[in-house]
């Protein structure tokens, strides 16, 4: 990947439905170009693809964090999917080492937190948890909220 497929890919994240048009202004470069690199991306597999992001995810969360969570025996599956259930839940992670899962959530308050972490310690089989929040968001590829 050079220079310019890495600006396309940053302003692909920005607005996955830009049009070429708008890429090649923004990248100054020629339509051409543009769809080239695009096709290229998506047939090396650098570009998996493009997805669609709903009111609810570009929302802001005044509390946002992880919980890294410890699942007793072998019921990963199940409580993946208790967890997906959860709408403070932005993503779910399996891992390795101590803690099993990390969760990403966004909440509007502290108490809406308390709220959560009081449901997901009691599904059962998770025997531990530990909870992190996030202070300042330094890079994210979440986009900007309108104005």
């Amino acid at each position: 990947m050079n220079k310019t497929d890495m600006q396309l890919i940053s302003a692909l994240r920005q607005n996955a439905r830009a049009t070429v048009s708008e890429l090649a202004k923004l990248l100054r470069v020629s339509r051409t170009t543009v769809r080239t690199r695009i096709d290229g991306l998506l047939a090396s597999g650098k570009i998996l693809g493009f997805t669609v992001i709903v009111e609810g995810d570009a929302q802001e969360h005044a509390v946002r964090g992880v919980t890294l969570i410890e699942i007793s025996g072998h019921g990963n599956d199940e409580i993946v999917r208790a967890l997906a259930g959860f709408s403070e839940v932005q993503a779910i992670h399996t891992t390795n080492g101590q803690w099993d899962c990390v969760i990403e959530f966004a909440v509007h308050t502290l108490p809406d937190m308390d709220q959560f972490l009081k449901r997901l310690r009691v599904i059962e089989g998770i025997t531990n948890s530990e909870t992190s929040l996030y202070l300042s968001t330094m890079r994210s590829n979440r986009p900007a909220r309108p104005s």
